[in-house]
């Protein structure tokens, strides 16, 4: 354990989900664990904060609470205000492990990308690790969540020990190939890559005659790189476990004398 230091977890998939229990055991030998997880599944529900009703903590057992019906980003927010001092915030926040990934622009939908953003807005170093699946179910029995759980707690360690390697506005995500903890190659640094997206949404009948649309769950296909820099999509296809670093400064800077010019 290192003394006097708090990780605060978050996730996007429910409080009684198997990938943050995993993710609960490998960092409760690390720090001081607090857990504040929505209590229902929030996947894809991005950067969301709830403004329109009011929410309540409701406590699973020592340190570990459910919001009611909250996203991420509410279990962040609140927490902060519930369960920390303004001198005294967590060393560092953990979202995950989520079951899925969240390689390329899916960390605009990513309600675990989104909790360690509101970490890093609200100034504490936040990552957000996912254990990306070929198959929603398939995978995760074949593999679980072993080596998510190990890249977890080595790098916590890392940062709790050290430093976080970004400044602000900043945070790390994680994604970790569907692959043995005895296969693990190793880490790659990575830029987000271009997923190619395909609208999966089915359209059905109720017992009653009416239509409703059931969205799917996208592949993970995508385009490779014209400059050939190395991406997450690439790096999960090799084995590696990626990390990516993300800014919440979303300006095309690039663009901005174009932009001049044409206004």
């Amino acid at each position: 354990m290192i003394k006097d230091k708090t990780i605060l977890i978050t996730n996007d998939d429910g409080y009684d989900s198997e990938g943050l229990k995993a993710l609960i055991k490998a960092l409760k030998t690390v720090a001081r664990v607090i857990v504040t997880a929505p209590a229902t599944e929030k996947s894809a529900c991005a950067h969301s904060l709830t403004l329109t009703r009011p929410m309540r903590f409701v406590e699973v057992d020592d340190d570990f609470y459910k919001l009611d019906d909250g996203t991420p980003t509410d279990c962040i927010f609140l927490a902060l205000n519930a369960y920390f001092e303004d001198d005294k915030k967590p060393d560092l926040i953990v979202s995950g492990i989520n079951r899925g990934s969240n390689l390329g622009e899916d960390i605009t939908y990513s309600g675990t990308v989104a909790g360690a953003m509101e970490g890093v807005l609200l100034g504490v170093p936040s990552i957000a690790i996912s254990q990306v699946c070929r198959d929603k179910c398939q995978n995760i029995f074949d593999y679980g969540y072993e080596l998510a759980a190990e890249v977890a707690k080595e790098l916590a360690i890392k940062i709790l020990k050290g430093s976080f390697p970004l400044g602000r506005r900043k945070l790390l995500n994680i994604n970790v190939p569907p692959i043995k903890k005895s296969e693990f190659k190793g880490y790659k640094i990575t830029k987000a890559g271009y997923r190619v997206y395909a609208n999966s949404a089915h359209l059905h009948r109720n017992p009653r005659g009416e239509e409703y649309y059931w969205i799917g769950l996208p592949g993970i296909d995508w385009e490779r790189s014209e400059d050939g820099e190395l991406c997450d999509l690439s790096a999960i296809e090799d084995g590696f476990v990626s990390i990516t670093p993300v800014h919440l400064d979303l300006t095309s800077y690039d663009d901005i004398e174009k932009l001049q010019e044409w206004i």
